[in-house]
């Protein structure tokens, strides 16, 4: 009774017992893997110095010279015939460009960059050529030969003094202390541009001569992709060599449509594109020519044709070093630190230099289309493109062997780089996963740095009449401003390596550090920063014995 009389003043309510705490799974983990971020690609069968046999190493060599060798054909046969120069004209300068470019490769695969990157002619300087081209319009020469002759020797000069930015702004460092500012951020938007910029070498070169370059686009894709599946024996051979195979397998099919009369009656730039006997090269070039300085005769100096040709320089600077970092991505090494662009940048005025001396009628860069191949094939060796640069050298010297490459129809070339284009922008794609994703800051750069970079440079190429006077959008009366101008703003890269460093390097920059990736990204920026960095950046031999300290 006690008990009960008292129980309703010493009653106590029963402890809440608190629910166990929820655990939050990642999103997405209950429905499947996710993938953390992993400095290298997975599926990379050879890096930068591991190296397929021999048989293998020159087979792909061939490939990727094979695969720069559209973009020099293009250029010749966009400026050569404006310059008053004939078929012959076209043949020897397609020699030059090769010679050129095997050196160039050469120079940066050995002490540059050491990255597996073929250095090509740029499409760069053609606003520039242009200029230059204009310029002697209304002076009358005795021929068309003596003209074409003044002009190449022109741009030589322009070459000359125009190579000393690169040299100066890689070789005093300059240049890779300014890439110290670039985040993932801006690597992201950066190296999509480089091979999303050149849609306008893809599907509108192809449809030149769609019943050529449909079916190389839809081999390439089938017999790389699809038939490697179907044996595991057949798998290494096509993803290696598949484009070999289409190539050879369209070229022929352009052949038999060429002799069969297809294209008797249609228009000259269907037979331009089409026939496999308008390059006219075969007949044209000679057995045997040496490239050697100064070929064309003495430079022509002039000041109104270097400032523009100062322009294209800084564009390739840009261009190149884009494309050095995709190539990294896929030779399976670090992103190159500053000094190595600098470095590379220095080298590859030296290059423009020798361009210039030996009568070049373009500076060069890093191929975007090669380094596609890359990752195409799924070989990053650097052996594979030195092998390559000796492939340069030989069909520069031999000119009726390399002239019967050269005769591909360009729509072929077209429908390759549609595939290899993409894959550089692709892999620029993947920086991201070094950042914060989920950042609207993050976002807002990049979404403004790929649509600008992109958008800008279509006005300015759009409003460039590359047709007559190669005028474009800026025409103040300073003509050497005019150019620089629109040579800078029609790059694409370049317009978006400028909005997404900008940007990110304002709009809380501190604050949004980690956000950015620069924590992951720092690092490798510096000699030091990552142990990796000398085993794929050092000097072959001995030759660091004899380089100064700082480009080490």
């Amino acid at each position: 009774m006690v008990e009960n009389g008292h129980h309703h003043h010493n009653h106590h309510p029963p402890a809440v017992v608190a629910a166990p705490p929820m655990i939050h799974a990642p999103l997405g983990a209950a429905r499947g893997p996710a993938y953390p971020p992993a400095e290298q690609l997975t599926s990379l069968n050879y890096c930068i110095h591991s190296n397929p046999s021999w048989p293998q190493t020159v087979l792909l060599g061939f490939q990727h010279y094979i695969v720069m060798l559209g973009s020099v054909v293009m250029i010749a046969t966009r400026l050569v015939p404006r310059m008053g120069g004939n078929h012959e004209d076209k043949a020897r300068v397609i020699q030059t460009v090769l010679f050129m470019s095997g050196l160039n490769t050469l120079l940066q695969t050995l002490i540059g960059n050491r990255l597996p990157t073929v250095m090509g002619p740029s499409f760069a300087y053609i606003l520039s050529v242009l200029a230059i081209i204009n310029d002697f319009a209304d002076e009358d020469f005795s021929s068309e030969h003596q003209r074409f002759e003044h002009t190449i020797r022109a741009i030589q000069g322009a070459l000359i003094i125009s190579s000393f930015v690169n040299i100066i702004i890689g070789f005093s460092r300059a240049w890779g202390d300014f890439t110290k500012f670039f985040s993932p951020v801006v690597i992201v938007a950066y190296v999509c541009v480089v091979g999303l910029g050149l849609f306008g070498r893809g599907f509108p070169e192809l449809a030149n001569c769609a019943e050529i370059g449909l079916p190389m686009l839809v081999f390439l894709v089938v017999f790389q992709q699809y038939l490697k599946r179907l044996h595991h024996r057949a798998h290494s051979i096509l993803e290696r060599f598949a484009l070999l195979f289409c190539i050879a397998l369209v070229w022929a099919f352009a052949a038999i449509l060429t002799v069969a009369g297809a294209y008797n009656n249609v228009g000259q730039q269907t037979k331009l594109s089409c026939r496999t006997d308008r390059s006219y090269l075969i007949e044209s070039a000679p057995w045997v020519k040496i490239s050697y300085p100064f070929q064309w005769g003495t430079p022509i100096f002039r000041a109104s044709h270097v400032f523009g040709m100062m322009g294209a320089a800084l564009v390739s600077t840009v261009e190149s070093t884009g494309t050095f970092y995709a190539a990294s991505r896929f030779a399976g090494a670090t992103p190159p630190p500053a000094h190595v662009i600098s470095r590379s940048i220095g080298f590859q005025g030296i290059g423009q230099l020798f361009d210039g001396m030996f009568g070049s009628i373009v500076g060069n860069t890093a191929s975007v289309e090669n380094v596609g191949l890359l990752g195409l094939t799924h070989v990053g060796s650097r052996r594979v493109v030195q092998v390559s640069a000796a492939f340069m050298l030989f069909f520069s010297i031999f000119g009726k062997f390399g002239a019967f490459f050269a005769s591909i129809p360009l729509p072929i070339f077209a429908a390759i780089y549609c595939v290899l284009y993409g894959l550089v922008a692709a892999v620029g794609v993947t920086f991201i996963q070094f950042t914060n994703n989920n950042s609207m800051r993050n976002i807002y750069i990049l979404g403004s740095s790929l649509f600008l970079g992109i958008s800008i440079s279509q006005y300015f190429v759009m409003n460039t009449d590359y047709a007559r006077s190669g005028e474009g959008p800026v025409r103040s009366n300073g003509g050497w401003f005019n150019d620089i101008l629109n040579t800078i703003f029609s790059s694409p890269p370049t317009v978006a390596m400028m909005v997404g460093t900008l940007l990110d390097n304002t709009l809380d920059a501190h604050d949004a550090h980690d956000d950015r990736g620069v924590p992951w990204w720092k690092p490798f920026q510096h000699r030091k920063g990552d142990g990796r960095n000398e085993e794929f950046y050092s000097f072959p031999l001995r030759i660091n014995e004899y380089m100064p300290r700082r480009y080490l």
